[in-house]
């Protein structure tokens, strides 16, 4: 039986609920909230950069609150950063599908939200940026596909194909392609092209581009959905071109596995959310801006009968590559040591200059 009298009983009562109020309050102080705003609503390839920024806020103990822009509008992408920012959030990773969000998201980080820039790049953005060096990718992917012609004796067409003419990282990709054709004399190279990003629009520009291009034998193109539009496209031909491309969606895997498509290049999307949103939550703690500077998020290099990952990770087969692709849980446990080793550290190790992205 309790010996409190009445009068006691409710101040020690009234204590508790104090108590209780100022450790929920200290509660809300500590959580962080943390904004991610994509283009290309629904794209496969956008969906895994998703699925390494809610690893990483697992992770932090921090909330993320998930934006994404049907296209590749700046305007539009500028819009739901801001609303993001009008809801209180403390930090903010985007992609910068143009430099019409520069002085918006400037604003931003200048107000003290943290900021950080993934997979497609603004230069005019004072932040941090997470991405490929996007030139060397296309070197890479442009001296696959020339081996596999026959490389410095290779003749015919090449015809290229991006998907958001314009973006400074795209058109970078496609410089590093047609360097590494100009190796056979015997080439040419027709484009870029504007292919669009909807897999409907996509698949019909490629479709146009070789009934006017019957003989080309290869077909090269820089985003996530023409490995899935060219292996159809070549599956209904007879399997005549060559065809290269990016990103390792499930889509573009089984395109590469029906030996319908030859190579494509990945740029680790595990990495580039993951890093995005460890650098702004590592800005937030520390009460100041994220650093301004380049994080290489890797090239993997995937064909039937060879998978490269990068960043240190561990081999594993096509089969279990197709696997990975699927399944997000999977993912996130496959890339811990490379977490580990971006933890480890105070800052993630290997910031370089910005400038160095695009050499």
């Amino acid at each position: 039986m309790s010996s409190l009298k009445p009068r006691n009983r409710a101040t020690a009562t009234s204590l508790v609920a104090l108590l209780l109020g100022l450790a929920a309050s200290s509660a809300r102080a500590d959580e962080m909230t943390i904004g991610f705003v994509t283009h290309a609503q629904g794209n496969p390839f956008v969906e895994q950069i998703v699925d390494g920024a809610k690893a990483a806020a697992a992770d932090l103990g921090a909330a993320l609150k998930v934006e994404e822009s049907p296209g590749g509008s700046p305007e539009g992408q500028l819009k739901l950063a801001q609303g993001l920012a009008n809801a209180g959030v403390n930090g903010i990773a985007s992609s910068m599908p143009g430099d019409a969000m520069a002085k918006g998201i400037n604003d931003i980080a200048a107000s003290g939200i943290a900021v950080a820039q993934f997979n497609i790049l603004s230069k005019a953005v004072k932040a941090v940026y997470v991405g490929e060096k996007s030139t060397q990718s296309g070197r890479i992917l442009g001296k696959m596909v020339l081996q596999k012609l026959g490389g410095a004796s290779a003749k015919g067409k090449v015809v290229l194909g991006n998907c958001f003419p314009g973006f400074p990282v795209l058109e970078n990709r496609a410089k590093g392609v047609e360097e590494s054709l100009k190796e056979a004399p015997g080439l040419t190279v027709l484009g870029p092209f504007d292919v669009k990003v909807s897999a409907v629009d996509n698949y019909n520009h490629w479709e146009q581009l070789y009934a006017a291009n019957p003989d080309a034998v290869a077909m090269i193109g820089l985003c996530a959905p023409d490995i899935a539009s060219l292996g159809k496209l070549n599956a209904a031909n007879g399997d005549k071109f060559v065809a290269g491309g990016y990103d390792l969606t499930a889509e573009n895997l089984a395109a590469i596995k029906g030996n319908h498509a030859y190579v494509s290049l990945g740029q680790s999307p595990f990495v580039q959310g993951y890093l995005s949103v460890l650098l702004v939550a590592e800005a937030v703690k520390a009460k100041k801006p994220t650093p301004v500077g380049f994080y290489d998020s890797g090239t993997q290099v995937v064909t039937a009968n060879s998978v490269d990952m990068g960043n240190g990770l561990p081999n594993v087969s096509f089969d279990e590559l197709q696997k990975l692709s699927a399944d997000p849980k999977a993912t996130a446990e496959f890339y811990k040591p490379w977490i580990k080793s971006v933890t480890s550290a105070p800052t993630p190790p290997g910031m370089q200059p910005v400038e160095a992205e695009s050499q």
